[in-house]
């Protein structure tokens, strides 16, 4: 079962991905604001990352950048789900080693579901 660390600070949409993910088979754990996801990613060793932008404490970039910059944790793939459209921000985070950036208005829990298989699929 592949683990998933979902970094969102909307607790409603941090549980409703969450509960998404665990009908989907995947084993959930949750992070908050920035800091806490790179702790949680050292810790836990999830398979995949998904990751906000707008965060307390440390910005999604951020924490990005302190993933790959770490052996630990640079192989994660990282997945992008944002409200940002900013074609800056999509750069950066593809250049600093995201697998996919997915805007929130423009996805449904169903296709986030099928973005994050995909990645695994492609990851191992």
């Amino acid at each position: 079962m592949a683990k998933i660390l979902v970094v969102e600070d909307e607790a409603v949409l941090q549980k409703a991905l969450a509960d998404m993910l665990t009908e989907s088979s995947f084993e959930v754990v949750q992070a908050i604001d920035g800091e806490q996801a790179v702790a949680m990613a050292q810790s836990t060793k999830p398979d995949l990352i998904l990751l906000d932008l707008v965060l307390p404490k440390k910005h999604g970039l951020e924490v990005l950048q302190a993933l790959k910059a770490d052996d630990a944790t640079k192989m994660i793939p990282v997945i992008i789900l944002t409200n940002l459209e900013d074609k800056d921000d999509i750069s950066r985070a593809l250049e600093l080693g995201a697998k996919g950036y997915l805007v929130k208005a423009n996805y449904d829990m169903k296709e986030v579901i099928a973005k994050v298989q995909e990645a695994l699929t492609h990851a191992g």
